[in-house]
């Protein structure tokens, strides 16, 4: 019997797709899609759908015995930029959401959980080149203090109550199906986006600014790859360093100059620059290669042409 799994954030960047990927694998029936409001025609159309306010352990809890919910997949979050606008409601939602399913968990609701960490759980006097798995964290961000703290909560909760958790830092996520979600890596999607609508585009980052990038694919395998690992499998139970890629906005630009010769970069750095510059610049993940197989399939060459191969059909229409 198929297990039946509630994504909690379904309308975001990952969820969307992570939501397709599950349905296709799974079966549309087996996956409930969730959220504060409602979602594109396609993920509507394609399996049942919840409006959900995941701060209310309550309304949760209806909808995990009324579709008999084992996994939960928990995604809703105010991301990094967004999140300095908003800073009371940026904790409240990440915080709140986490301990309500963890403690359905405890109490034996929900059999497994996934949870999203982030690099922004690093901070600057994190080492910037290949940041291990264990180091220094001052995340200076309320975003990287949120998931820094639920780490901690999440590991807490497998230690003293057997709660099956799992998590991933994702470094910045880059895909042609979603909307970028208010991230300070969201230019790397924006860019694609700009150079076939305009030829041009103007970063928010510095040329220079190196951040670890992983094409979404990737971070959709890897959420699913280490949600199927055997238990013992999964030695962290804080968060796994995730990475396939780094580059600058300088890098991308050339990689998308050998498919649109005319594109122009320029640059007018925000205040996202600061948060960036506190984040590191590239991650060893071989905790994750070894605990349960990571291996990434997309670079900076392979997903640009991706990326511009299917945003030109997109824009083509």
């Amino acid at each position: 019997m198929n297990e039946t799994i509630l994504i909690i954030g379904a309308c975001g960047q990952i969820g969307t797709e992570l939501t397709a990927k599950l349905r296709e694998m799974n079966g549309k029936d087996a996956v409930i899609a969730s959220d504060i409001r409602e979602g594109s025609e396609e993920l509507m159309s394609s399996g049942p759908f919840e409006i959900l306010d995941a701060t209310s352990k309550d309304d949760i809890l209806e909808i995990i015995k009324r579709h008999k919910v084992s996994q939960v997949y928990l995604m809703a979050a105010m991301l990094s930029a967004t999140g300095e606008k908003y800073p009371d409601k940026a904790w409240y939602l990440n915080m709140t959401t986490l301990f309500n399913i963890l403690d359905l968990a405890k109490e034996g609701e929900i059999k497994k959980v996934f949870w999203p960490s982030s690099i922004a759980v690093f901070g600057p006097t994190t080492p910037k080149q290949n940041t291990p798995q264990k180091t220094v964290m001052e995340p200076t961000t309320v975003y990287g203090i949120s998931k820094q703290t639920g780490e901690r909560w999440c590991e807490y909760y497998h230690d003293k109550y057997g709660v099956d958790v799992r998590s991933i830092r994702y470094p910045g996520i880059i895909s042609w199906k979603a909307e970028p979600g208010g991230g300070t890596t969201d230019y790397a999607v924006e860019i694609y986006h700009e150079a076939l609508k305009e030829g041009k585009y103007t970063s928010f980052l510095n040329e220079e600014s190196a951040l670890p990038m992983m094409y979404m694919p990737d971070a959709i395998d890897a959420t699913i790859q280490l949600m199927n690992a055997p238990a013992e499998e999964v030695k962290d139970r804080s968060a796994y360093n995730l990475a396939a890629m780094t580059f600058t906005p300088v890098e991308i630009a050339e990689e998308i100059k050998k498919h649109i010769p005319e594109f122009e970069i320029s640059y007018a750095p925000d205040f996202r620059q600061e948060i960036a510059n506190s984040w590191p610049q590239s991650i060893d993940d071989t905790a994750a290669r070894e605990d349960w197989n990571w291996k990434h399939s997309f670079d900076l060459e392979s997903m640009t042409k991706d990326m511009l191969e299917n945003l030109g059909k997109k824009y083509s229409k």
